[in-house]
């Protein structure tokens, strides 16, 4: 089966992702695993990708498909793909379509998971990193005496990233409702759309994407 994940920031997306292509052995597709891929492939799709990164700019639409038609013809994706992180906009929901078509491909569902902005801003505004060892955990997880301590490493070292900040959730996931939300109903206009509920344990989440996918 080949699939696209599709969620808000913070919606825990990529726990769901990896425990899909575990379930259904299919290959796991992100558009930075794919960038990254291509940059090393030393390709000339590769030094396309590595010229427009090294100047700042955004990979356009065209190069990015460009890149997900050569993943998909890759070998490993022919028993099935998991997309993951595109698209973004209903033009590259489009364009993803026509894409397919081109190279003779469908899709077998799309999972949109479903978690309200104050439960996601809830989540994401409450997380600290550790800049010594990267481990993420909460603040309710922290010992109140010591919150900076890492429980990983033990460093005093736990911050609030930039796009963890309250103001940037929200505007976060402003972008997400104006612009990849539709892409979600553009592609369920042409595929099994799929909203899946995301709030509750991983595993029951979990539970709920395989129930819909059998």
């Amino acid at each position: 089966m080949n699939m696209i994940i599709m969620g808000p920031p913070g919606c825990g997306k990529g726990t769901q992702a990896n425990g899909i292509v575990q379930n259904l052995g299919v290959v796991h597709i992100s558009t930075g695993d794919m960038l990254r891929a291509a940059v090393k492939s030393g390709s000339e799709l590769g030094q396309r990708v590595e010229a427009v990164m090294a100047a700042g700019e955004l990979v356009s639409d065209d190069l990015m498909m460009d890149i997900i038609k050569e993943r998909l013809r890759q070998r490993d994706a022919n028993d099935g793909w998991l997309l993951d992180g595109f698209p973004r906009t209903v033009e590259q929901a489009e364009g993803l379509m026509a894409l397919l078509d081109e190279i003779d491909q469908s899709v077998g569902a799309v999972v949109s998971l479903e978690v309200p902005n104050e439960e996601i801003v809830q989540r994401l505004s409450g997380r600290l990193t550790c800049r010594e060892c990267g481990f993420v955990t909460s603040r309710q997880s922290v010992g109140a005496d010591d919150p900076n301590r890492c429980p990983q490493c033990g460093a005093e070292a736990l911050y609030q990233r930039d796009d963890d900040r309250e103001e940037t959730v929200r505007n976060r996931l402003e972008v997400y409702q104006t612009k990849t939300y539709p892409a979600a109903a553009t592609l369920g206009d042409r595929y099994r759309l799929e909203r899946i509920d995301g709030v509750g344990e991983p595993a029951e989440i979990a539970q709920r994407i395989r129930g819909v996918l059998e």
